[in-house]
């Protein structure tokens, strides 16, 4: 009788468990959606619009060059993000960073829609996006890390590698948002009204993302690892302190591991419009086949997760920092062919394939490097600084690559080749941390 009795309630708690994973992976997955967005939109606008709004000048290539520059301001307040919310994640909670980045990230973008340009109030106009840009940067610091983290550690260590990626979902879903809403806006609108009040549109609808992603964030609870260390007064006073004397060349490895992805989605995504557009590659075509390719992400992402949990972290990573280094110089031969299927082919193997690989299992890898106490700074350090240097540093020099170069693809194929270089070397002597594959003197997940 009471074996009948029992497996009911098994079940039911079971599916209880499932239905808050769900939760807390929708939750996650919505602020890294806004953070992307952010990222996105404001990436398309540099390239389209931004220079000659906010940065006027005779040479288009040096407007373009001033908005990059101000997209990679932003990268700047990350590093200092990931430590003040790293501190807060670790010392206070997961949920309540959580649901102070996503404001921040958030309302940055809405008030972007809101600014008047050069044209209106002059030198202001820019000083203005650039302030706004340090903040976002700022709240984007503390949002990845808790992002992933949330969502690994409701996860079961069996599946950590599957679960904690859907969290990653929200990249490509922060990508098709504004890019779909600028490709209907573009469709609808003249020329004009785009430069004029259209480019505003996608900005300010980003207040909609904010509040259902804050909605689903007040409705989750605190991460059942980190609540069980508090029980034991086991929460470290000083945790980025500790992170970096305890893990320094973790952190180290990490960010090094880091750089590859965070310099291949800006590439593929981003600075990819700057080099058609100095090339005079079709435009169309490199929008509509950089859709397709990051809507099939939304399917690999899982199952590259989930391919990490059966051969382990390391190698799934590896595989594609590898494909992302020796495919950058064939990738930029095919775009510029300028055919539709051509590029459509070098996309899907650039970023359905080479990019998932490694950004798929970034979030169980990254979190289980760390004990729980001091995981949440560990995580924003490695994140943060991978992706000054990775995406930062790129959106700042990219343009002026191009311009001096005539648009040539050889100076961004060595950043990447060069970074991909180093991200294989730091993932080699990084551990592999997948359960029932790490080493037995590894530390504890719950440590």
């Amino acid at each position: 009788m009471s074996q009948i009795s029992s497996q009911p309630l098994s079940e039911a708690a079971e599916k209880e468990q499932r239905g808050l994973l769900r939760r807390v992976a929708a939750a996650s997955a919505i602020g890294t959606a806004a953070e992307y967005y952010d990222f996105f939109a404001y990436g398309t606008a540099a390239v389209l619009f931004f220079g000659q709004l906010f940065f006027p000048s005779h040479d288009p290539l040096i407007s373009t060059l001033a908005a990059f520059a101000t997209y990679a301001v932003g990268f700047l307040a990350r590093p200092l993000g990931g430590i003040v919310f790293g501190h807060i994640g670790d010392k206070v909670g997961r949920k309540k960073a959580l649901v102070i980045t996503i404001l921040i990230v958030g309302l940055g973008t809405f008030c972007i829609g809101l600014l008047p340009t050069y044209e209106k109030i002059g030198f202001w106009a820019p000083v203005l996006l650039i302030l706004i840009r340090v903040l976002q940067g700022f709240g984007v610091g503390g949002e990845q890390a808790g992002a992933v983290l949330m969502t690994a550690e409701y996860s079961p260590p069996g599946r950590r590698g599957f679960f904690a990626s859907w969290v990653q979902i929200g990249a490509p879903l922060g990508f098709l948002l504004p890019s779909a809403l600028f490709a209907l806006l573009t469709s609808q609108l003249s020329a004009a009204q785009m430069l004029d009040w259209g480019w505003r549109i996608p900005f300010l609808l980003s207040l909609l993302l904010v509040i259902v992603g804050l909605f689903i964030r007040l409705r989750i609870d605190e991460s059942p690892v980190f609540t069980e260390i508090r029980k034991t007064k086991a929460v470290e006073s000083r945790p980025v302190v500790e992170v970096i004397k305890l893990y320094p060349g973790i952190i180290v490895k990490g960010v090094c591991a880091k750089l590859i992805e965070a310099c291949a989605f800006a590439m593929f995504t981003v600075i990819v419009l700057a080099f058609g557009k100095a090339n005079h590659l079709s435009e169309s075509i490199l929008l509509q086949t950089m859709i397709v390719a990051v809507i099939l992400e939304i399917f690999a992402i899982p199952m590259m997760g989930k391919l990490s949990d059966h051969i382990g972290r390391k190698p799934v990573y590896m595989a594609g920092a590898v494909l992302l280094a020796v495919g950058i110089i064939p990738f930029f031969l095919a775009l510029k062919m300028d055919t539709f299927w051509i590029t459509q082919i070098a996309m899907i193997l650039a970023l359905t394939f080479g990019h998932s690989m490694c950004y798929a299992p970034q979030a169980s890898y990254f979190p289980e490097l760390f004990p729980t106490r001091i995981r949440c700074s560990g995580i924003a350090l490695i994140w943060q600084i991978g992706s000054l240097i990775g995406s930062g540093i790129l959106g700042l020099v990219a343009v002026k690559i191009l311009q001096m170069t005539g648009g040539d693809y050889h100076g961004l194929a060595i950043y990447m080749i060069v970074l991909g270089a180093i991200s294989v070397i730091g993932l080699a002597l990084l551990p592999e941390t997948a359960p029932g594959r790490r080493k037995s003197e590894y530390h504890s997940w719950k440590q």
